[in-house]
């Protein structure tokens, strides 16, 4: 109903805003590096929405939808959930910036399955037992304890799509370094 729109979105719209008027032809175009399933169900949203208001017939006259996800982020988005899928993990590590959204998105996903660290960089390996990261439900930083299980472990690692290649080598250098056994007769 127009009064509960108005409402609801009082604080969100345009002065001048007039539903009757400004929603009769609808774009949804998305942030390039959200997840793609939330963007798609937006869009379907409105899709459902035109074709009950004007009638399947008139849905391309009145709605379009622009696919801006990124490549890179989608790649990444579908790699880990293959990932996930496929392998046990007893933990999951996910590189990049706190605030980037397709970061914390990975994050998100892999938190679905598994314990999850979203660090932001390689100093956040503080060591094999405290880890610095963004904690996905409350996304604050904190540090963690007992994070690295000892004895055989499998991590899963993946990381934003802006996150350069040469932090991505420092933790893996990090990690084989807090997880490899010294060479006999070598005191680590």
């Amino acid at each position: 109903e127009r009064a509960a729109l108005l409402e609801r979105f009082r604080d969100a719209c345009s002065p001048g805003f007039d539903p009757d008027r400004h929603l009769t032809s609808i774009g949804c175009a998305n942030q390039t590096t959200m997840l793609s399933t939330e963007s798609f169900a937006i869009g379907e949203q409105f899709r459902a929405a035109i074709r009950q208001r004007y009638g399947s017939a008139a849905e391309a006259t009145h709605f379009r939808a622009f696919d801006t996800i990124c490549s890179a982020t989608q790649d990444r988005q579908d790699a880990v959930v293959a990932m996930l899928d496929q392998l046990h993990l007893d933990a999951m590590i996910v590189i990049g910036g706190y605030n980037s959204s397709n970061t914390c998105n990975l994050a998100r996903i892999c938190a679905a399955k598994v314990t999850t660290y979203h660090i932001a960089d390689p100093t956040g390996l503080l060591s094999p037992d405290e880890i610095r990261h963004r904690d996905v439900r409350t996304k604050t930083e904190v540090v963690s304890t007992g994070w690295l299980p000892a004895g055989r472990v499998t991590i899963g690692l993946t990381s934003g799509a802006s996150t350069p290649d040469n932090l991505v080598e420092t933790v893996v250098l990090a990690l084989t370094g807090f997880t490899a056994e010294p060479a006999p007769g070598i005191t680590p």
